[in-house]
């Protein structure tokens, strides 16, 4: 029989039924607030702030608790310059050559190119990675398990501070994404998985209509 450390769950706030239903509409209300956002201002950010809902988003939940994710926050004005030029490179190849049609026609609502200027105009560039090998003590050399799903859920967490502290962000995912390894003098073996944009909105920013149009409880819910 296998032993393992455990102590009393004494940080676990329970709610009478009344207030967890307002808590639960409360952030309802709050995070369809959030949207994607193309047009950023370049009005500084607090490193205070990333930094607290970098923390936020190490909470997440991952598999055997590894951790498997890192992030790479980009400040330097001609460091996100040479992520703009990869990027849109790569973007350029995508829009003349490897999109399909089916996949360009499901972007036109959403108004999106090959032109990315909120790469250098937002204060703040998240390069997020998956490490397949790591472990949780540093130096560690273990297999990490299910980390696209860990990574996946820690992003939510990020994004979803972030809006909460009362930033915008655009989730940006480029392919292939290799050029932030070297850019963020990441080794190999971790995976790119996503790069978010981070700041306030730009004066008149504007969003799109079928961005906002998010499908009902009934559509996306089956009770059992």
């Amino acid at each position: 029989m296998s032993t393992f450390e455990s102590r009393p769950l004494d940080d676990f706030k329970e709610y009478p039924p009344e207030e967890m239903k307002k808590r639960a509409q409360d952030f309802y209300e709050e995070i369809k607030r959030r949207h994607t956002l193309r047009e950023f201002s370049d009005q500084a950010v607090p490193r205070k702030v990333i930094e607290a809902c970098l923390l936020a988003a190490g909470t997440a939940p991952s598999g055997a608790n590894h951790q498997p994710w890192h992030f790479g926050v980009i400040a330097d004005p001609a460091i996100k310059a040479q992520v703009r030029k990869a990027a849109e490179e790569e973007e350029q190849e995508f829009y003349s050559k490897r999109a399909s049609q089916e996949w360009l026609d499901a972007l036109k609502p959403l108004g999106t190119d090959d032109h990315k200027p909120y790469l250098e105009t937002a204060p703040y560039l998240i390069a997020i990675f998956g490490q397949k090998r790591g472990g949780i003590e540093p130096g560690q050399d273990v297999k990490n398990y299910y980390v696209t799903e860990s990574v996946g859920i820690a992003t939510g967490f990020l994004i979803a501070a972030l809006h909460h502290a009362g930033l915008a962000t655009l989730t940006h995912t480029p392919a292939p994404m290799n050029f932030l390894n070297e850019i963020c003098g990441r080794p190999k073996s971790e995976k790119p998985f996503l790069l978010l944009v981070v700041g306030y909105p730009g004066s008149g920013a504007e969003i799109p209509v079928h961005a906002t149009l998010k499908k009902p409880l009934e559509q996306i819910t089956t009770w059992l």
